[in-house]
C-alpha cells in the first residue's frame, strides 16, 4: 500500500476494496496512482468515532473534522461558501421568485475546488447539494485519500460525474483540471479549505491557490477580450464559414514527427530573436521551423521560409504581419499557414503553400466543424506564441527549441528589431509623439514588475506576460515528454524551459532533406484524401445541413426570446395597474420556464450566448428601484430575453 505514518483502525467492512473497485471504473488513473504511491507524510494518520457515529480523522494528533458531527460541519462549509439559499439545478429555469435561474445555472456549472480531502465529507456535501457541479479535490498526500478509502463507503462520491483529483506533486495540475470544465468568467471557482490540512502544508496549498488565482485572472482577461472583440470574431467567422468546408484540419499533421528525433524550432517575436539571426540557416537544416505571424518577416528577411506560420488573432492589425510577405524569387510562399476560422478574412486568401485549420476557439466555429469536419485541437493561452508552441508539440517532436519567447522586456525592448510594431511607431511618430513614447507606453500600460530572469537576477515583465508564463508552465508540466530549450538567458524564467547554448543545437544532425520528404508526403496524402470527389461531396452536404441547423436554431431562439420578453413586460404592466391576479402570475412564470426549457435544449444556445452581455449588477440595480420580488424577477427576465434576442439578431443580420 503506502509507507509512512498511516495507522489503521479496525474496520468491519472492506471499504477499501469496494472503493477501489469504483475508482478503477470511473477514475482508473487515480486508482493506479494510489496503488503505486509512496508515502511522504511523516505525521501519524488515524481515525476515531464521533458523537454522531460518523468517523473523524486525526493527522499528527490534530482533528481534521468536527469531533461531534463531521457531516453537518461539511454541510455548513458548503452553505458558507455558496449561501444557505443556493439551490443546485440542472435546469435553466425556476419558479422561485427572487432566486434567478441565471445565477443558479452559473453556480451549478462552474467548478469548485476542495483543498484537503480528509475523509471526504465536504466533497460529499457539495456533490449532494449541486449534483451536476464539477468538483476538483486537491490533496497533497496519497495517505489521506487511502485512509478515507479504508474508512468510509465513498462509492457514490467517487462515481460522481465531474469529480477530479489533483494528487501531490507541485500542484501544477490544478490548472489542467480547471481547463477540463466549462467556466463562466466573472464567477471565480469557489474554493473550500479544510483548514487543518491546509495549515499542515500552508506553503504547498498557498502555491496551489496562487495558480488558481492566476488561472482565474487569465480567464477573466479572456472574457474581457471577448466582450471587446466578440462581435468582430463573430463577423469574421460568418465570412469564413466556407473555410471549414474547404480547408483540412491540423489533425492531419498530428504526430508526423513521432519517433523520428527531428526537433522543432519555434520563432517567437521577443527581443532575443535577434540573437538567432546569424544561425537561422543552420537551424533550418536541422529543424522543422514554426514561426508566429509576428516573426514571419524576420525569417523571410534572412532568406528562411518557415515550414509553418501560426496566425490565430482575429484583428486587422494582426493580419498586417502577413501583408505583402512573399518570396521575391517565386512571388509566393511554400510555407503552410496554421490558422483558425475566426481570423481576419484576408488572412485565408494569403498566397501561401496551403492552409490547415485548428479547431475553432469559439462556439459558432465549433458548431459547424463538429457537423462538417472536426479539425483537431490547438491550445489557446491568449497569445499566438501559446498556440504556436502547442502546434509544435502536436507535430510529435520530443524537442522544441525556442527563440524570442521572452515574456518580458530585456534591455527594455518589446520585440525584435524591425518588428511591425516598431516600424509603425517610427512611421507614425512626430515631434510631440516620438517613437520612444510608444515604447514607454508599451512598457508602462501592462502593470510592469520585476521577476526572475532565466539566467538569474531579475527582468522587467508585466501582468499580461506573466499570465502567458503561467500557461506555458502548466503546459510544460502537462507534457513532460517534450523537452523545451531556449537559446537565451535574457527572458523570464519558466519552469520546464531549459537554457541551452546555440552550439548544442548546431551539433544536431542535418535533417532538411528528410524533413522536406516527410512534409511533402503528408501534403500529398492530405490533398488526395481531403479533395477526393466523394469526400468533397459528402462534406459539402454536411456543410449545407449544418448551416441550415445553425440559422434555423438561431431563429427559434429569437422567436422564443422575443415572446418571453413581451410576456414578461405585459405581466409587469398589468401588475403595476393592479390587474395581475394569481392565475396570470402563475401563467407568466410558466411561460418563462417554458422559454428556459426550449433554450436550454437548443443546440445553438452557446453561439447566441457568446454575445450575451454581462449581467453583473442587474439584480442590484433592479432591486434599488423595485421592492416587489415578482416584479424584480419579471424585469430581470424581460431584460434577459431582450438581450438574448438582440444577440441572435446580430448573428442573423451579419450572415446575410
Amino acid at each position: 500500500m503506502v509507507s509512512g505514518g498511516s495507522v489503521s483502525q479496525p474496520v468491519t467492512e472492506d471499504f477499501y476494496s469496494r472503493n477501489m473497485g469504483v475508482l478503477e471504473k470511473f477514475n482508473p488513473l487515480l486508482a493506479g496512482e494510489l496503488k503505486k504511491a509512496e508515502g511522504t507524510l511523516e505525521a501519524e494518520v488515524c481515525v476515531e468515532n464521533t458523537a454522531s457515529g460518523a468517523p473523524t480523522m486525526l493527522v499528527g494528533g490534530l482533528h481534521v473534522h468536527s469531533l461531534r458531527d463531521p457531516r453537518r460541519e461539511a454541510e455548513r462549509l458548503v452553505e458558507a461558501a455558496f449561501g444557505s439559499n443556493a439551490v443546485g439545478t440542472n435546469a435553466v429555469g425556476t419558479n422561485s421568485v427572487g432566486n434567478t435561474d441565471m445565477n443558479n445555472a452559473v453556480m451549478d456549472e462552474n467548478p469548485s475546488l476542495i483543498l484537503g480531502f480528509g475523509l471526504g465529507f465536504t466533497a460529499e456535501a457539495l456533490a449532494q447539494k449541486f449534483p451536476s457541479k464539477p468538483i476538483i479535490v486537491i490533496e497533497k498526500y496519497p495517505e489521506i485519500i487511502i485512509k478515507a478509502l479504508e474508512t468510509r463507503d465513498l462509492g457514490a462520491l467517487l462515481s460522481h460525474n465531474g469529480l477530479v483529483f489533483v494528487l501531490g506533486g507541485t500542484g501544477e495540475d490544478v490548472t489542467g483540471a480547471l481547463s477540463l470544465f466549462k467556466y463562466t468568467p466573472g464567477s471565480p471557482p469557489t474554493v473550500i479549505r479544510n483548514q487543518a490540512l491546509y495549515n499542515l502544508d500552508k506553503e504547498w496549498y498557498s502555491e496551489v491557490e496562487d495558480r488558481i488565482a492566476a488561472w482565474n485572472t487569465r480567464t477573466n482577461v479572456n472574457r474581457a477580450t471577448q466582450k471587446r472583440f466578440g462581435k468582430r470574431w463573430v463577423k469574421n467567422l460568418l465570412k469564413n464559414l466556407d473555410a471549414v468546408r474547404d480547408f483540412p484540419g491540423i489533425s492531419r499533421l498530428e504526430g508526423i514527427l513521432s519517433g523520428k528525433n527531428i526537433p522543432v524550432f519555434l520563432a517567437a517575436a521577443g527581443p532575443t530573436l535577434d540573437a538567432a539571426a546569424p544561425i537561422l540557416g543552420e537551424i533550418y537544416k536541422r529543424c522543422v521551423i514554426v514561426a508566429v505571424d509576428t516573426s514571419l518577416r524576420f525569417l523571410l528577411a534572412r532568406g528562411i521560409e518557415p515550414d509553418f506560420v501560426v496566425s490565430v488573432d482575429p484583428q486587422y492589425w494582426n493580419f498586417r504581419h502577413l501583408d505583402r510577405t512573399y518570396n521575391p524569387e517565386t512571388g509566393t510562399l511554400k510555407t503552410r499557414m496554421i490558422t483558425e476560422s475566426a481570423v481576419y478574412p484576408p488572412c485565408l486568401r494569403h498566397n501561401v503553400g496551403g492552409i490547415f485549420l485548428s479547431g475553432s476557439f469559439f462556439p459558432l466555429g465549433q458548431f459547424i466543424e463538429d457537423q462538417v469536419d472536426p479539425k483537431g485541437t490547438m491550445g489557446a493561452g491568449g497569445s499566438v506564441a501559446t498556440s504556436a508552441w502547442d502546434f509544435s508539440r502536436l507535430l510529435g517532436s520530443n524537442e522544441i527549441w525556442i527563440a524570442g519567447l521572452d515574456l518580458s522586456f530585456p534591455e527594455l525592448k518589446t520585440h525584435f528589431k524591425g518588428a511591425l510594431f516598431e516600424e509603425r511607431s517610427h512611421a507614425e511618430s512626430f515631434r510631440f509623439s516620438p517613437a520612444e513614447t510608444w515604447n514607454i507606453r508599451a512598457l508602462r500600460d501592462g502593470q510592469p514588475f520585476q521577476a526572475k530572469r532565466q539566467g538569474g537576477g531579475n527582468v522587467l515583465t508585466d501582468k499580461r506576460l506573466s499570465l502567458y508564463a503561467s500557461w506555458f508552465e502548466s503546459r510544460f508540466a502537462l507534457h513532460k515528454s517534450v523537452r523545451n530549450f531556449c537559446l537565451s538567458e535574457e527572458g523570464l524564467a519558466l519552469k520546464g524551459l531549459e537554457t541551452a547554448p546555440a552550439v548544442k543545437l548546431l551539433s544536431l544532425t542535418e535533417r532538411r532533406k528528410e524533413i522536406n520528404a516527410i512534409l511533402d508526403k503528408v501534403y500529398r496524402e492530405t490533398k488526395k484524401a481531403f479533395n477526393s470527389p466523394e469526400e468533397s461531396l459528402a462534406r459539402g452536404e454536411k456543410y449545407k445541413k449544418a448551416k441550415h441547423n445553425l440559422f434555423d436554431g438561431i431563429k427559434k431562439i429569437n422567436d422564443i426570446a422575443i415572446e418571453a420578453a413581451e410576456n414578461a413586460e405585459k405581466a409587469i404592466t398589468r401588475s403595476r395597474y393592479g390587474r395581475l391576479d394569481e392565475r396570470e402570475k402563475e401563467k407568466a412564470l410558466k411561460t418563462l420556464d417554458r422559454a428556459n426549457d426550449h433554450i436550454k435544449e437548443s443546440s445553438v444556445k452557446d453561439i447566441v450566448g457568446f454575445l450575451f452581455p454581462e449581467t453583473d449588477g442587474w439584480e442590484e440595480e433592479i432591486s434599488a428601484n423595485e421592492k416587489d420580488p415578482l416584479i424584480r424577477h419579471l424585469i430581470f427576465s424581460a431584460r434577459f430575453y431582450r438581450a438574448l434576442s438582440e444577440a441572435g439578431e446580430f448573428i442573423s443580420h451579419k450572415a446575410h
